[in-house]
């Protein structure tokens, strides 16, 4: 669509379509809905009941489960517009966000896309032609190769060249996706096939490019907006350096120690690349900040961002109402003069994965999912919750592992900070694993705190991150009484009989109660068998109130617990009153508080315990996915940590490794193949 500079086009509109799904769907719904608009949701069989289906005035189904098939499908997607009277479609993140093909099928169809021009989308996906017409802005390029000669051994010569580590990128790419850290041209090959194979899966185009890895560099992105009458402003900076597998955990605004000169030299470069390319809307563009200070264009998204809340939260602005506004042809709501900086946000994405398992996506029902705002003497001004999910909804795993985004604001860093814990503290999530303990630890670090931020602090600190836990004698007695007092609630007979909490007629209750880390289980077949902490519990009644003495080693406490609404528990000890979220999981009781979460694996000394187990001869599935490659042959030799077979799922690839030396009897699915978790993979043979 050519719009005259001069005379720019109004396309006004009173239906919106939102091409997407989960938490960016509702938000997106949200604010046209506040604007007077209609909302239309698009979804696939896996979403049939899904959050954004049940909050739009109208849904349309697109196809199965697969997203080439539903999310990704144009055609369906412009068909759904058509039948539903639509006037504009935003794209949200990810999908079809940034697909120059659709945009100029919706300027065919004569329905107005939410975002930029196509030409401008065409400008910055390709990243390799991006780089070139940032150099020719002035903006500042890191070193690398960029060329469309994609040969095997030119990529590694050019490697060699620009001196290791380097960073493999599908030039079509985002999101992390296709990307790989090599270290040294030994690894490079293996590397170079893995990032084509995401690439290709992800984006149907496995071109790579090549840039100097710098090896402790902070992720600085700036928030650009630009309209149809020649304006162009920056809402700040966000920093996003806190990543695993090249995606983003914790983002936070503005970007802490930035100076204000720096700022304005990033804001300014940022939209010198907007206006190089024709932009018109919200867009992004990511920098890597040096220690130095130097920075370096890195890529521009084309799009609204995840972590596009912090810089609301620092504005005051709805980047979502001025979106719709700028695609109706109004002038950007705001100069750069009238744009301030109020307090520090950060935002925490909360996945169902789980980080003691290398971040494997978990799937399941999400039997709860709330936040306990008043219990944690917060309000709605100091936190917000993005989600797409609510109590009773199905993880599946078909698509990005994000369940929501928790975001804070503060007067200041720490006291933003300090809200993030509590905040993160007072989530509830139940039936599907997720990364909220990761989170609490991250936010926790003193490196965090301390603003040591780079790219690579993960990973850096991942002795820390990972560490064995430490229990305190206080974290063993809650543990002992929360799981105690689950087990009493879950009979209902009214018959001492029935009865499980020890109870003894004439004589003080006893229950003797074994606690151990449960490192990666999550059940009792899997427990620790060492390092068990033994709690001798001893109830008993004064003034009519239930107490219990716990004993453990030679210290004993005197306790009580208090449930609270929901999950929410007060535990007292020795006169010392905690409130906490806490609940019993199965084997393992949870427990959340500012200062982190805390699992222990509990079970009865005095019940009879069946779980044991073997060494496995087979290797399972971890999670729902589809079989990518397998890597060796049937009956072949290997080595412990061998690779075995390439897995994918919510878009992400994970190899399995041999757990032992031996050798592969059997393959028991080949590449294309959908498997369940717990599904055998192969039959293994250990080494005698």
């Amino acid at each position: 669509m050519t719009l005259d500079e001069n005379r720019p086009e109004i396309h006004k509109f009173d239906t919106l379509l939102v091409a997407n799904r989960g938490e960016i769907a509702c938000r997106v719904m949200r604010t046209a809905r506040r604007m007077g608009l209609k909302t239309v949701a698009i979804y696939s069989d896996a979403d049939a009941s899904a959050r954004h289906v049940r909050e739009a005035d109208e849904a349309v189904r697109l196809g199965p489960a697969a997203a080439r098939e539903s999310y990704l499908n144009i055609e369906a997607v412009i068909d759904a517009a058509k039948r539903t009277g639509t006037g504009a479609i935003h794209p949200g993140y990810g999908f079809l966000s940034e697909n120059g093909g659709f945009v100029k099928a919706l300027e065919q169809a004569g329905i107005t896309f939410v975002g930029p021009p196509a030409s401008a989308i065409a400008a910055m996906g390709d990243k390799s032609a991006a780089k070139a017409r940032m150099a020719n802005a002035g903006v500042p390029l890191v070193p690398g190769y960029h060329g469309d000669d994609q040969d095997d051994a030119l990529l590694r010569a050019e490697s060699d060249k620009i001196g290791y580590p380097v960073m493999l990128k599908a030039s079509a790419g985002g999101g992390g996706k296709g990307m790989r850290v090599v270290e040294s041209g030994e690894g490079f090959k293996a590397a170079l096939d893995g990032c084509r194979r995401e690439s290709k899966a992800a984006f149907g185009d496995d071109r790579m490019l090549i840039e100097k890895y710098l090896v402790q560099p902070r992720h600085v992105e700036v928030q650009v907006f630009c309209d149809r009458h020649g304006n162009g402003v920056y809402l700040f900076e966000r920093d996003c350096s806190v990543q695993r597998r090249h995606q983003k955990v914790i983002e936070e605004a503005p970007a802490p120690g930035m100076t204000a000169e720096l700022r304005s030299a990033m804001g300014d470069a940022a939209v010198r690349a907007a206006q190089e390319i024709g932009y018109v809307g919200a867009g992004t563009v990511e920098f890597l900040l040096d220690a130095d200070g130097s920075f370096y264009f890195m890529e521009m998204n084309t799009r609204l961002q995840v972590e596009h809340p912090v810089t609301e939260m620092i504005t005051g602005q709805d980047l979502v109402e001025w979106q719709l506004r700028v695609a109706m042809g109004e002038k950007l709501p705001c100069t750069q003069d009238e744009l301030t900086i109020t307090g520090h946000s950060f935002e925490a994405r909360i996945y169902a994965e789980d980080p003691d398992q290398d971040f494997l996506p978990a799937t399941g029902l999400l039997t709860r999912f709330a936040l306990d705002l008043e219990g944690a003497g917060l309000s709605a001004d100091q936190v917000r919750l993005d989600s797409g999910v609510e109590s009773g909804d199905v993880v599946s795993m078909h698509y990005d592992p994000m369940l929501a985004k928790l975001i804070v604001h503060g007067a200041d860093r720490d006291a933003a900070l300090a809200t993030l814990n509590r905040a993160l503290a007072a989530l509830d999530v139940q039936g599907v694993v997720t990364n909220r303990a990761f989170l609490q630890r991250l936010a926790n670090h003193p490196g965090f705190k301390n603003v040591e931020l780079d790219t690579r602090f993960i990973e850096r600190n991942e002795a820390a991150l990972f560490a064995p836990r430490s229990y305190s004698t206080e974290a063993y007695a809650s543990a002992a009484l929360i799981g105690l007092n689950q087990l009493a609630q879950e009979c209902e007979s009214d018959s001492p009989w029935d009865r499980h909490d020890g109870f003894r007629l004439n004589a003080p209750h006893t229950i003797r109660i074994a606690l151990s880390d449960p490192g990666f289980s999550q059940g009792p077949a899997q427990a620790s068998d060492n390092d068990e902490a033994v709690v001798i519990v001893e109830g008993k009644r004064e003034s009519g109130e239930s107490l219990w003495n716990l004993t453990i080693g030679d210290k004993t406490l005197t306790a009580s617990l208090q449930p609270l609404t929901g999950d929410a528990v007060a535990v007292t000890l020795n006169g010392h009153r905690r409130r906490l979220q806490a609940r019993r999981d199965g084997h393992i009781v949870v427990m959340a508080e500012p200062s982190g979460e805390t699992r222990l694996f509990w079970r009865r000394i005095d019940a009879i315990d069946h779980g044991h187990h073997e060494t496995e001869s087979t290797l399972t599935a971890p999670m729902n996915g589809t079989v990518v490659a397998l890597l060796v042959a049937s009956g072949a030799a290997v080595e412990k940590g061998m690779p075995l077979m390439v897995m994918e799922a919510m878009k992400m690839e994970h190899t399995m490794t041999a757990p032992a030396d031996g050798s592969v009897d059997a393959f028991h699915f080949q590449a294309g193949d959908t498997v369940s978790q717990g599904d055998v993979l192969l039959d293994f043979a250990p080494s005698e």
